[in-house]
């Protein structure tokens, strides 16, 4: 058999893989927290209390939460290529649907039906990223794919300021702009995930046999050396102490995210319009690049740094100390840039402590069990 170089096949594979997931996960993030962007206006236009915008905002973890966990077991048992499809495509319409809310009751509605659509989509992705890496090369991987989210924030607030400017444009107002040009390109990505993804390197033409062959074992001995091998039923997760603590952990991390994602423009609005005016929402929007910018790159150094070391709880609490002081510091901020600072610490602690954190729970549970592992850590952080 070829002597396999493992640090370039890694490499390989990461530049095969994490740039498109990347990319579907940059669209699923987008469609996600646009709303929060889309708050100020969308707030004026349809007479929406910031109660209504907040359940609203919330509700979508309702109906993702629910499905997550039967989502990741069909993925587990179809693949990840046709599931993953399924997904983008009910999601991307309902999310392009977005533009026909009305009042509280659809915007209820419409929030509650893209989280069910969207359920399983991220906990899925983090289960395929098992079928490629072993775990100690499981961080890095998972942080590159991670800085979707961050990178999301980055592209999200200059592209949704653009698109608020639209405001009247074919009688659309700017927040109906939004909703459609960024919920389109997720149907079309749905689709070609039919022709792009694989479900296994197995399926992988750019693999040659002895990599693929290599690559399988290094995998089965990961999962022997984890305890994945021995803990693959769907029980093992739920009887497993680890995946109830970092379940914790998750939501902790989840209410600092989302507090960020769909509250930080209203924030930096407040500063900037005290009475609430719309007009501020484009400057709001380049206000906000600025904390995703540096919790993508934190995420990128803190993944990189916990596979070097082979660490990865001292890296988790490091981080959420971090979101500590951000949010404290944020609860006594009293100007504009006093705020961006401290949401950017926050945003950095947050965001960084995923590549770790996903590493933990696959290196010990694999099969079914894997797939309900992490749809639970993420169902109880929805």
């Amino acid at each position: 058999m070829d002597q396999i170089d493992a640090r370039s096949l890694y490499s390989k594979i990461s530049w095969r893989l994490i740039p498109y997931i990347f990319i579907l996960y940059l669209l699923a993030y987008l469609d996600r927290v646009n709303v929060g962007f889309a708050a100020v206006e969308m707030k004026h236009d349809l007479l929406l209390s910031n109660t209504v915008y907040g359940t609203g905002a919330g509700i979508f973890f309702l109906g993702s939460s629910l499905f997550d966990l039967p989502s990741n077991l069909i993925l587990n048992r179809v693949g990840p290529r046709l599931w993953i499809a399924r997904i983008m495509i009910t999601w991307g319409i309902i999310a392009t649907g977005m533009m026909f809310v009305q009042g509280p009751h659809s915007f209820y509605f419409m929030r509650f039906f893209l989280g069910v659509s969207e359920a399983g989509f991220f906990p899925g992705m983090i289960l395929y990223l098992t079928y490629w890496f072993p775990s100690r090369e499981r961080a890095r991987a998972v942080a590159r794919f991670m800085t979707a989210t961050s990178i999301a924030g980055v592209v999200g607030g200059p592209l949704s300021g653009a698109l608020l400017k639209l405001d009247g444009r074919a009688g659309l107002h700017g927040w109906q702009w939004l909703f459609l040009v960024e919920g389109v390109p997720t149907i079309l990505f749905g689709i070609s995930v039919l022709f792009v993804m694989k479900d296994h390197p197995d399926d992988a033409a750019w693999l040659s046999d002895a990599e693929k062959h290599w690559l399988d074992k290094e995998l089965e001995r990961d999962r022997i050396e984890g305890g994945a091998a021995s803990n693959h039923r769907l029980f093992d997760a739920f009887r497993m102490p680890m995946v109830w603590v970092l379940a914790g952990i998750f939501f902790i991390d989840q209410i600092g995210t989302y507090t960020v994602n769909l509250w930080m423009p209203l924030v930096f609005n407040s500063f900037l319009h005290p009475g609430g005016d719309p007009s501020g929402a484009s400057i709001v929007a380049r206000y906000a690049t600025v904390p995703y910018i540096c919790a993508a790159i934190f995420t990128v150094i803190v993944g990189w740094n916990s596979d070097r070391t082979g660490e990865r709880r001292g890296h988790i609490a490091a981080c959420l100390m971090l979101s500590a002081i951000g949010f404290g510091w944020a609860a006594y901020a009293h100007s504009l840039p006093a705020a961006l600072c401290a949401m950017c610490l926050a945003a950095m602690g947050y965001w960084s402590l995923m590549g770790p954190f996903w590493a933990l729970p696959t290196r010990v549970l694999g099969g079914q069990a894997a797939a309900g592992g992490v749809a639970i850590i993420t169902i109880v952080g929805g």
